[in-house]
């Protein structure tokens, strides 16, 4: 059984099966509100949403706490790459997403020197408006 339950504020009519994910213009969430969310709840705001992005955050060693710094360059310097629905299992539920691109500056100890890393990431603000839903956060080269 396929759930179409939406579970993000934003809940625009869902995709039919094979039809274009995309969503008209954007960005869904205001810059202003994620940050809000971000300084008032910090880490308690964040929820991996999807098994793919619990693996990503894993392989480069992120956390709660390195999302939220990744979430507020994103939205305050990063690129919106658009926006559209993800679903968390092939079943559902669906939230309405924006996606961003932004470089930042950091150390690699494997390289021993500090290099610029692309990142993308994707999230939605819950229907509560309490929390937001990762989807995606990893470098380009990893997105599928």
């Amino acid at each position: 059984m396929v759930n179409k339950t939406i579970v993000s504020r934003h809940t625009d009519e869902l995709p039919l099966d094979g039809e274009d994910r995309k969503i008209l213009g954007g960005p869904l969430y205001p810059a202003d509100e994620v940050l809000v969310l971000l300084a008032e709840l910090g880490a308690h705001a964040v929820r991996v949403w999807t098994n793919k992005c619990q693996r990503d955050i894993q392989k480069w060693s992120l956390d709660t706490d390195d999302l939220c710094e990744l979430m507020e360059i994103a939205v305050q310097s990063g690129r919106f790459r658009g926006a559209e629905w993800c679903v968390q299992h092939p079943n559902g539920p669906w939230a309405a997403c924006d996606a961003y691109s932004f470089v930042r500056r950091e150390w690699l100890a494997h390289a021993h020197r500090e290099m610029s890393m692309e990142y993308y990431i994707k999230f939605a603000i819950a229907k509560t408006g309490k929390l937001l839903l990762v989807v995606s956060c990893h470098p380009p080269e990893d997105r599928r």
